[in-house]
């Protein structure tokens, strides 16, 4: 169960996971240990599912980011499914409802490179590409709805 307490230990990572419990436990009122215990039966339950690092494509090298939608081709979306998970451009990927069937998130070095990332998927589809300038909303804290 997630209550009051919990969300708000959710928060704090959501907004920093490398804060420490006694941290933590000093902005939601509880002792270290109890917020670790709160947060490993968290992690049971699969409400958190990990603690990750994020990492800037930019400083990485890449030097934009697009989203690129997909109608596959009858026959071929099970094989792009497959296919998808091997592409180190692709950061997220989603199956949706829609004409689309896919929409993916991707980090690319240049133009010349988007090109070549098009022609590895164009024969499972049709696709749209639309440049990032900029994003507005990152990593927004998903917190409980209210019901």
């Amino acid at each position: 169960m997630v209550d009051e307490l919990n969300l708000k230990i959710l928060k704090c990572l959501q907004e920093n996971a490398r804060q420490s419990n006694a941290e933590i436990g000093r902005k939601v009122g509880i002792t270290s240990p109890a917020v670790s215990e709160r947060i490993r039966k968290m992690e049971d339950m699969g409400v958190i599912t990990g603690f990750k690092a994020i990492i800037s494509p930019l400083e990485m090298g890449y030097q934009f980011k697009a989203i690129i939608t997909l109608r596959a081709f009858m026959g071929k979306l099970k094989p792009f499914l497959e296919k998808v998970k091997t592409f180190e451009e692709v950061v997220n990927c989603y199956r949706i409802t829609g004409n689309e069937n896919i929409v993916m998130e991707v980090v690319l070095n240049n133009q010349y490179h988007l090109e070549r990332f098009i022609d590895q998927i164009i024969s499972y589809g049709e696709s749209k590409t639309q440049i990032v300038l900029s994003q507005v909303v990152q990593f927004n804290p998903i917190l409980k709805l209210n019901k």
